[in-house]
């Protein structure tokens, strides 16, 4: 699945219902230079984090999303040397959020790591990722319109005729060339009036 969807409720439905998703890898949105929340030791058996000075960061309370919040105790932080890398919080306070299924989506990512994660995301990229590659600027899919359902089919047609023809070319290379150049022609005039309707 796309990064898009690497979110903690769809990897809790995956873990739940016992199907091995693969899900892309979301960056964080932490400025450069600042501290991570992995920099942030979390201690399961005590279910704590800890700074990277050593703090032991209070449980606060679990909001309506599902995220857990442990803060720091603002007389610490003040005096902190990162303090100018760790929060901008006015009162000095940093907040370490955790979502409740949080440990589903640890699951969904290490089946990502595996030889098994990295074979199903290079084919996605291969079939899927591709044709949405190709939809969107070549088949005008650029933005989600109400396009209706017999565009989408012509579209899929013409992608579906455009790989026919790279599979008829790559056997065509041995054939006689005035043979291959009457075949490619059909192809062209074939692929360009599939083009034009889907276009229309």
């Amino acid at each position: 699945m796309d990064a898009g969807y690497n979110t903690t409720a769809v990897c809790h439905g995956l873990v739940e219902r016992g199907i091995g998703g693969v899900v892309g890898n979301k960056r964080p949105h932490t400025p450069k230079g600042w501290l991570k929340r992995w920099d942030f030791s979390y201690d399961a058996r005590q279910d704590v984090y800890h700074c990277p000075e050593g703090q032991r960061l209070r449980y606060s309370t679990t909001n309506r999303t599902g995220y857990r919040e442990d803060k720091s105790a603002p007389a610490f932080c003040k005096d902190c040397p990162l303090l100018d890398r760790c929060t901008r919080s006015q009162n000095t306070q940093k907040v370490v959020i955790r979502h409740m299924w949080e440990e589903d989506r640890k699951k969904v990512n290490q089946k990502r790591l595996t030889d098994w994660g990295r074979r199903v995301s290079e084919r996605r990229r291969e079939t899927v990722g591709r044709s949405f590659a190709d939809a969107k600027p070549l088949h005008g899919h650029r933005y989600a319109r109400f396009r209706g359902l017999t565009q989408y089919l012509l579209a899929a047609a013409c992608q579906n005729m455009k790989k026919i023809a790279l599979l008829l070319a790559r056997f065509m290379a041995p054939l006689p060339s005035l043979l291959t150049s009457r075949l490619r022609l059909a192809f062209r005039l074939g692929y360009s009036i599939a083009l034009c309707l889907c276009c229309c």
